[in-house]
């Protein structure tokens, strides 16, 4: 391929990137899971990127998105209009991180070394990596639902197997993780198959909702009848929206993990621009016109396409057989590039020289068993308000950190090997750069107080009743922490002269 290609590129030349590897070699903070990619592994294109977050986002956790917010009191297009903008600000921040993936070729572990330090990094990568796991042990709670479905379909004493729902659960946890041992390729390859199949299943889905339904017309007519709350719009407005930011805020701190492998800059901003927050409003839009066509066919709503499905297809054993599969693939395309690429290089950051990529896949999956995900799904306002909302205070400080690190204090400059050096630029105070903590804890104590009264209240919805002032900060989520730990991160940075002097850019040969 021409030079020209990777412009984009910190280190263009593959020299010169095989001298800072082979430098970096000996250090303990190397393998070659977490080493920087080169012109020959860019092989991601705008399609590529694009599929990816297709294949992310068509899924049931974002069909039912809108479920909890109507469940609250919002109406059809509300809750809509909160979804799309709540994936169109995520967006930025996902853009933003994503930038240092394409110039640098690191995955995320290694970039947060250059803002909490090489020791410190692990504080962020965890807190990253333990949220993926609780992600991975709900999508795959739903996929093996739609596993057990299909067996009842094949065999109808299935039912009365003991356990037989989790049963299908592990079932569906040892599948995928076969498809961890194909590594960050097999990925790739999985989500350029699975995003057109997953788009004609959801098209298919749209056109029975309007055709079954009476129209385009009557079905939104109908969705009236989804709302149950009745809290104000305003009131309920930015928590959902802190809940959907919260969403993907995890991906927006890892994405380096995938656009470490983009052809070009333009590459990842297009596909990504494209595929995240179209995909995320179409699908979420699907989820609301199909669950009020049901109320039309069956008098009641059905907000899960397993039950769904499983209805419309309960006398055709092909078709269910041929939905499920879809169902199943929809599930493992999210999981695998949204919870399992990120811990697999979290874990393996902890002990490079111990923890592979492959290695830190299984221990993701492990922990997904032990996060008891049945117990989330299955309460939507311990889902949205206190999963979404809570986790994601957490990770917008940190996302805020890297952010202010890599654009302000150091203009988006970094040093490729002394990134792998424990005694190097990054290193800071035993590894730790204690004002990215600092800035992190700052921007986040202030919603603890919210956090527990949400997590503490039967059956939450979103509205605190007579809060404090400080609980009050908790509906603001992540836009308050994000805020909070920005400024106090620039102002600390500032204190005792600005961070570490950015490194030259290396010199393109």
């Amino acid at each position: 391929m021409e030079q020209e290609e990777f412009r984009d590129l910190a280190v263009n030349n593959q020299a010169e990137l095989e001298r800072i590897k082979s430098s970096a070699m000996a250090s303990p903070l190397y393998n070659e899971d977490l080493a920087p990619t080169g012109p020959k592994q860019r092989t991601w294109s705008t399609y590529n990127i694009a599929a990816l977050w297709i294949g992310m986002a068509i899924v049931i956790t974002t069909y039912t998105l809108a479920s909890g917010l109507m469940a609250a009191g919002m109406n059809w297009w509300q809750a809509l209009l909160t979804i799309s903008l709540g994936n169109l600000l995520v967006l930025i921040p996902m853009l933003l991180n994503a930038h240092a993936g394409t110039k640098y070729g690191i995955p995320f572990p290694v970039f947060v070394r250059a803002s909490f330090g090489v020791r410190g990094a692990n504080f962020a990568a965890m807190a990253r990596a333990l949220v993926a796991c609780g992600w991975f042990g709900i999508q795959t709670w739903i996929g093996g639902l739609a596993l057990d479905a299909l067996m009842t379909v094949a065999w109808g004493a299935w039912v009365n197997v003991p356990v037989h729902t989790f049963i299908m659960f592990l079932v569906f946890w040892a599948i995928q993780l076969v498809v961890i041992l194909r590594g960050v390729e097999g990925v790739k390859i999985f989500e350029s198959f699975a995003a057109p199949l997953l788009l004609g299943g959801s098209l298919v889905l749209l056109i029975w909702g309007f055709s079954a339904g009476g129209g385009i017309a009557k079905v939104f007519e109908t969705s009236a009848k989804l709302q149950q709350g009745d809290a104000p719009f305003w009131a309920l407005f930015w928590p959902s929206l802190a809940a959907n930011v919260g969403y993907w805020i995890t991906l927006s701190l890892n994405i380096p993990d995938f656009t470490r492998y983009a052809k070009t800059q333009r590459s990842q901003v297009i596909g990504q621009a494209l595929g995240l927050p179209l995909t995320m409003t179409a699908f979420s839009f699907i989820g609301i016109a199909v669950t009020a066509a049901t109320i039309v066919v069956f008098g009641e709503a059905v907000w899960d396409p397993v039950d769904l499905v499983t209805r419309l297809a309960e006398n055709t054993p092909l078709l269910l057989i041929i939905a499920m599969i879809i169902i199943a693939i929809a599930q493992i395309s999210t999981n695998m590039a949204a919870n399992v690429v990120s811990p697999s290089f979290d874990f393996s950051n902890l002990s490079p020289r111990h923890i592979s990529f492959r290695t830190g896949g299984f221990i993701t999956a492990v922990i997904g068993i032990i996060s008891f995900p049945w117990v989330l799904f299955n309460n939507v306002g311990a889902y949205i308000f206190t999963w979404l909302v809570g986790y994601g205070s957490l990770l917008g400080a940190i996302g805020a950190v890297m952010i202010m690190d890599y654009w302000i204090v150091r203009r988006r400059q970094l040093d490729l090997a002394e990134l792998y050096r424990t005694d190097g630029r990054y290193s800071y105070a035993g590894g730790w750069n204690w004002k990215a903590i600092a800035a992190v804890f700052i921007g986040v104590i202030p919603v603890v107080p919210g956090f527990l009264k949400a997590a503490t209240t039967e059956d939450f919805a979103g509205v605190f009743a007579s809060p404090t002032f400080i609980e009050s900060l908790y509906n603001y989520g992540l836009f308050f922490t994000f805020g909070v730990a920005a400024v106090a991160y620039l102002a600390l940075s500032m204190i005792g002269g600005s961070a570490p002097e950015p490194a030259r850019e290396p010199e393109a040969t």
